[in-house]
């Protein structure tokens, strides 16, 4: 039986660039205890009052982790990315050091393929995904975009034209367009889920879900 890994989980974040040091950050504001690892000083020192831990380790050195205690976490982060070979020996010292949860970022299709295959659980393109989300939210009437693996989004955007001042039922919102108008967010008024009898208003905000190429078609609707 796999040991189930606790939702407040110490985190190992090896690579204090710009993204190591994002993930970090916010994995402290949410509670969590961290150990930053960079072998630059001045990264490691930059962080030193930011993150529970810091410490200037090479963490293509084995030896080096198992003195930081690097087997003794139940997730780890590998955010360098610049240096493919640096990437993958790090992952490869999680995975023989037996960390249960190893999250990679990779810098192209080749080099994720590469660390999935050592044994990174999940394997991360956040410059792809930025990407891709920006590409979305450009058209103007997005303010959000998610997507998951299997073609699902979910988008907070403003109302087409062709849905304001009727309720879901009578835009025919699903049957038209095949999404789903998950809630609305009126002014000054909290987050409501949506029902069939749900009006949407000229200045209300709706979240939205359906696959990507529906969605896309829906937030046109007006151009």
């Amino acid at each position: 039986m796999v040991e189930r890994i606790r939702r407040d989980a110490p985190v190992l974040v090896i690579g204090l660039g710009r993204f190591g040091a994002a993930t970090a950050g916010q994995l402290q504001r949410q509670g969590r205890e961290v150990l930053g690892v960079d072998e630059d000083h001045v990264l490691v020192q930059k962080w030193a009052d930011r993150i529970t831990h810091t410490v200037q380790a090479d963490a293509r050195s084995i030896d080096a982790l198992q003195q930081i205690g690097a087997q003794d976490f139940s997730i780890a982060v590998v955010a360098t990315g610049s240096s493919i070979e640096s990437s993958v020996l790090i992952t490869a010292n999680l995975v023989d050091l037996k960390v249960p949860q190893i999250w990679a970022k990779a810098i192209s299709q080749s080099h994720g393929k590469i660390l999935a295959r050592i044994g990174a659980n999940h394997v991360i393109y956040p410059e792809r995904e930025a990407g891709e989300r920006v590409a979305h939210l450009v058209s103007g009437r997005m303010i959000d975009f998610i997507e998951f693996d299997d073609d699902f989004v979910m988008v907070k955007m403003y109302p087409p034209k062709a849905i304001r001042g009727l309720s879901l039922t009578d835009s025919q919102v699903r049957t038209k367009y095949n999404i789903t108008v998950v809630g609305v967010k009126s002014p000054g008024k909290p987050f409501t889920y949506a029902t069939e009898q749900t009006v949407v208003s000229n200045h209300d905000l709706i979240i939205c879900s359906g696959t990507e190429r529906d969605i896309d078609r829906f937030a046109s609707l007006d151009d």
